[in-house]
């Protein structure tokens, strides 16, 4: 799972090592679009989250069939969801990146590049929900895999497409989209070949093809709280974008090479959360909820011990790894500004994310979605809000913000996890 989570964020840096050879316009063009994007993440991640609840419950309990079953209704919902995305995000994108604070030259730039990556959200939708579906059932290694094929076809198309490379035409920042979409494609027609032709644990026949209105709503009933959960988390990076936004292209370029920096290293640590929870909700299953809470606790050691390092590195190297990006010094001493902050609040934010998960895992969506919003929406962004504008600090302002949030997140769902009320959680 650490593997397949940064083959998932290698998509990101893949674009922005070759976005930024077009300047930072184009760069802000990349992380503008993907506050957007963050809210389609959020609803994939909440509906994906609830599928790997109650397939890793169902495998726990020995019913292969239910699991498929469950897995089938995911994919359905996934579907019809990123339909309604899709329409959205091709007739809206101009206007969409306007109200991200995007100038004139960045919306003429970038809306094909935000038109294709939102009007293709079905590869997406279910990219995430098949993994998800794998990881539940025990597959991680089938998820891994999947990413290293779309992961490989992304890089490279991308510079081919982006700079009119051979028999490729010449698509600017637009043919990122195009080439990540190619590649999450691909990443899809594998996974449904693994799950159709019995490659994985979880097998779906043709008498598991079918609605089952029951199991639908459960699994709504679920995700439901689990995309709003993770909607707070995402849309707090947007609003944090739109505040940014306010000081210029160059502050939002050095913000999306620090959060894409952030985000990969981090998604390592969302590999670990994700074996957690499963074990969660397979231990669960068994009736071995003594087991699930030491593989919690475990999981949270390691990943402070990973994101400890990882702040000795962002402290240290942090001009490097901008520079590996950019050259252009505003954006630079922006990009560094972030990664400093951003590392101190790294070993409080290891806790927090294992626990989140541990609840989700547990089917448990409603706790983790209170504590994002108390951390979130009423601490984090008033708080950058008055930081940036009031105190005057500007984007650093911003950046305080982020550990501190995360240092709430770590307190709260530390001490609601030892409640134990996630036990006794049925799903």
């Amino acid at each position: 799972m650490v593997i397949e989570m940064a083959m998932e964020s290698l998509f990101g840096v893949v674009d922005i090592f070759f976005v930024a050879r077009l300047g930072h316009d184009a760069v802000s063009v990349v992380g503008l679009t993907e506050s957007v994007l963050a809210l389609v993440f959020g609803v994939a991640l909440g509906l994906s989250l609830a599928t790997t609840a109650m397939v890793a419950r169902r495998i726990g309990e020995k019913d292969p069939e239910g699991a498929a079953i469950a897995a089938v209704q995911a994919i359905g919902i996934g579907l019809i969801v990123s339909a309604i995305v899709g329409v959205i995000g091709i007739t809206m994108a101009p206007r969409l990146l306007t109200l991200m604070g995007a100038s004139r030259e960045i919306v003429a730039t970038g809306s094909g590049y935000t038109a294709v990556l939102l009007g293709t959200s079905a590869v997406i939708f279910l990219l995430f929900l098949i993994n998800a579906i794998f990881r539940g059932a025990g597959d991680a290694a089938l998820a891994m895999r999947t990413l290293w094929l779309a992961n490989a076809i992304n890089i490279v198309l991308d510079p081919c497409l982006i700079n009119g490379w051979g028999p490729f035409p010449h698509m600017g920042v637009m043919g990122a989209a195009v080439a990540t979409t190619i590649g999450r494609g691909t990443g899809v027609a594998f996974q449904l070949y693994l799950l159709l032709r019995g490659k994985s644990r979880v097998v779906v026949g043709r008498k598991q093809l079918r609605l089952d209105p029951v199991v639908m709503l459960r699994l709504l009933r679920v995700s439901a709280v689990g995309m709003f959960q993770f909607l707070i988390a995402t849309a707090s990076w947007m609003a944090l974008v739109r505040i940014i936004a306010v000081f210029g292209s160059a502050a939002v370029a050095g913000y999306t090479i620090a959060i894409r920096m952030f985000v990969f290293v981090i998604l390592p640590s969302w590999g670990m959360c994700n074996a957690a929870a499963t074990l969660v909700g397979q231990n669960l299953g068994a009736g071995r909820p003594d087991r699930a809470e030491q593989a919690v606790y475990r999981t949270g050691f390691y990943n402070m011990a990973y994101l400890g390092l990882v702040s000795i590195v962002f402290l240290t190297c942090a001009e490097s790894l901008a520079r590996f990006f950019t050259d252009e010094p505003a954006v630079i001493r922006i990009a560094i500004q972030c990664m400093h902050t951003l590392a101190w609040g790294n070993l409080c934010y290891a806790w927090g994310m294992v626990m989140i998960q541990a609840f989700n895992g547990a089917g448990d969506t409603r706790t983790p979605t209170l504590v994002n919003l108390l951390c979130y929406w009423l601490l984090q962004i008033p708080l950058a809000w008055a930081l940036a504008e009031r105190v005057g600090w500007g984007p650093q302002g911003v950046f305080t913000a982020i550990p501190v949030a995360e240092l709430a997140l770590a307190c709260a769902s530390l001490l609601l996890f030892r409640q134990g009320r996630w036990k006794r959680q049925a799903i």
